[in-house]
């Protein structure tokens, strides 16, 4: 996996050959997986796709310190300004000093598509650099730079001698992939190539003496790098950092709300800690086969099954099982009593779960075991990781065989249509997708919230309190279904849900 020595990296389709379409069930897909039969699978209509530059920018846009150059026409990135008022809120729940985003856009115009745009390419790094003096500038490459073939790597590499800021050449072209989640790689190639490591640094190199580096080793041997890309709130966050410092673990938070400087010494960790390997797999490969080091990547810490699952990876690297096992049964014992209200409530309501892969079989099985039924899951696109953590739902799970599995990003019409069929008691989603559930009358739940807390132990319980107050009262959602409709005919209702994707699997469904 030595993708970084070169200056873009590979796309999902090729690197882990993620399909993103697949309509059928549970143990059809982990079956298909296995045969390595989703690759080619694919629809014959599309109605719309996640854009990786959006998807970049979301990811690194809370880096402190730092510019964003987006080389693009003026509409690319607008999907900031909805950051800005959160970045600001975060940054303050950090105890820092609260800045807004900055970002410069190069505005290409119809004349730079025919005569190229490097020459406002120049002038923007310039001008951050002029004007904000960051300690960083992020250049990311959308698609109509791309397409005409501007440079951007040769002009960054001639303003570095021109500029203190580390430039970072972030090449995340939309057109490139029907994967958004490429644009994880994407980011982390950039930080990887241009900001980690001590040859990267602009400050002089630590002098330490004897006894100083003995107890810096120290350190490092208990430091794990706890990675977030803006996948889970500040609560989130305290919570895993609150379970990692009962079993006597520094934690090291990359990359959201980091410095640039955060990343020189990176590599002075002990362990990688992932909670979505959709979002880290790209890091944490390339820095054991760079550095060395190890990491856990195999699950996220949803509901108790699963935040068992990763402490218990966590410790079995540092041989802390006795610390562990303690921990997990304190938390538990208590968790348990306090959930028993919620069980009785939710016993015999159902559920539908869109998003991505790992969180929502994660999800699924928190609901799960709340007491709800699972009527069916959608994620965004599916790979390697999602087989893994599949088999283990199947396993988790009695009877999710037969379970609806839905596989695609922005195909609401598909959505809709399934909806309508299952009928769930409840809806859980993205921001996005949501608000089509909303108009046809499901009460809805945030698969994920920047003010609300999803991981770990306490996680478990915000989550079925929230549930159970949504479920109390859907008069919203059904008052909204009364006077909306979705802009499709009934009779697309009156098909098969998957009738667009030509693959077998949804004859096999038997959706009705």
């Amino acid at each position: 996996m030595d993708y970084i020595k070169h200056k873009v990296p590979p796309v999902r389709e090729d690197r882990l050959a993620a399909c993103g379409a697949y309509g059928g069930t549970c143990s059809g897909l982990s079956a298909d997986s296995k045969k390595g039969c989703l690759y080619a699978s694919k629809r014959t209509f599309s109605q719309t796709q996640g854009c990786q530059l959006n998807l970049s920018l979301s990811m690194i846009s809370s880096l402190r310190d730092a510019v964003m150059v987006i080389h693009s026409p003026i509409g690319c990135g607008g999907n900031l300004i909805q950051n800005a008022g959160i970045n600001k809120v975060f940054q303050k729940l950090r105890q820092e000093s609260a800045v807004g985003l900055r970002w410069i856009n190069t505005n290409l115009s119809e004349v730079d598509v025919i005569s190229g745009g490097e020459a406002k390419l120049r002038q923007a790094v310039l001008k951050a650099e002029r004007e904000f003096r960051p300690a960083s500038i992020l250049v990311f490459n959308s698609c109509v730079p791309a397409l005409i073939g501007d440079d951007i790597d040769g002009i960054v590499d001639d303003l570095q001698k021109q500029i203190s800021a580390t430039l970072v050449p972030i090449h995340c072209e939309g057109f490139k992939t029907k994967i958004q989640a490429t644009a994880y790689d994407s980011v982390y190639h950039g930080l990887i190539r241009n900001l980690v490591g001590e040859d990267k640094s602009t400050k002089p190199a630590v002098l330490r003496t004897p006894e100083e580096e003995t107890q810096h080793q120290a350190k490092i041997s208990k430091t794990v790098n706890l990675l977030n890309v803006g996948s889970m709130s500040r609560i989130d966050e305290e919570e895993l950092v609150r379970l990692l410092k009962i079993l006597d673990l520094n934690v090291r938070i990359l990359p959201s709300y980091s410095h640039p400087d955060d990343f020189t010494y990176a590599h002075e960790a002990a362990l990688n800690v992932s909670i979505c390997a959709t979002h880290d797999d790209y890091f944490v490969e390339h820095f054991k086969q760079k550095y060395g080091i190890p990491y856990v990547l195999r699950t996220i810490p949803i509901g108790i099954a699963n935040t068992n699952k990763w402490l218990r990876d966590i410790a079995a690297f540092f041989g802390l099982e006795e610390e562990t096992e303690r921990l997990i049964a304190a938390e538990t014992a208590e968790l348990e009593k306090a959930l028993e209200p919620y069980k009785a409530q939710f016993k015999g309501k159902t559920a539908f779960i869109t998003g991505g892969e790992v969180r929502i079989l994660t999800t699924a099985e928190l609901l799960h075991n709340l007491g709800m039924e699972i009527l069916g899951l959608r994620g965004y696109h599916f790979d390697k990781y999602g087989e893994h953590l599949l088999d283990e739902y199947l396993e988790d799970v009695p009877g999710s065989e037969q379970t609806i599995f839905n596989v695609g990003a922005g195909q609401v019409f598909e959505q809709a249509n399934l909806l309508t069929k299952i009928i769930p008691d409840l809806f859980v989603g993205h921001i996005g997708v949501n608000g089509s559930a909303a108009k046809q009358g499901f009460p809805i739940f945030p698969l994920f919230g920047q003010s609300d807390d999803y991981l770990g132990y306490k996680g478990v319980y915000e989550v079925a309190a929230r549930v159970s107050r949504i479920l109390k009262n859907p008069a919203f959602n059904r008052n909204l279904r009364s006077n909306t409709r979705l802009p499709y005919r009934e009779s697309w209702y009156e098909q098969d849900p998957f009738s667009y994707i030509n693959d077998s699997a949804a004859a096999a469904a038997h959706i009705g």
